[in-house]
């Protein structure tokens, strides 16, 4: 065989293994974040007369393997809320109720660091009429 014709097969061999290789890596799933952890910061209502409140998440797994969340917050709005917590790729959500029935859900995406959240929220009152339907954005970090 030629050189020609052994650079030709070596190159052909390359061009395959290579395409091979990225069909194999464009159809594996994105790799979850590990959310576990104390995270905390403050989220900014939409609205101009909402003010801003701090929101510390710290989240685990159950008793079942399921990742819960227990926050803390200085909302007039939600006290202490109970969380589920769903993890897809970089995507997270937080969803849940403190005792009074407000709830809140929060989702948004992890930076490439693992350690800031970039999400929005939405929270809903209570029929005490204490809280009216909220919305906004926020980042919270890990620590």
């Amino acid at each position: 065989m030629t050189s020609k014709g052994a650079l030709f097969f070596t190159m052909a061999g390359l061009f395959s293994l290579t395409l091979r290789v990225g069909l194999l890596s464009a159809g594996t799933p994105p790799q979850t974040v590990d959310v576990r952890g104390i995270w905390s910061g403050t989220l900014y209502s939409k609205h101009s007369n909402v003010m801003p409140f701090t929101m510390t998440v710290k989240i685990n797994p159950d008793a079942s393997g399921h990742l819960i969340g227990a926050s803390s917050l200085s909302s007039d709005c939600l006290r202490g809320a109970k969380l589920q917590v769903t993890v897809t790729g970089s995507t997270v959500v937080l969803a849940g109720s403190d005792e009074e029935g407000d709830n809140i859900t929060v989702r948004g995406t992890v930076d490439a660091s693992g350690t800031l959240l970039h999400s929005s929220y939405i929270l809903n009152g209570s029929a005490t009429g204490k809280c009216e339907t909220d919305d906004g954005t926020g980042d919270l970090a890990k620590r």
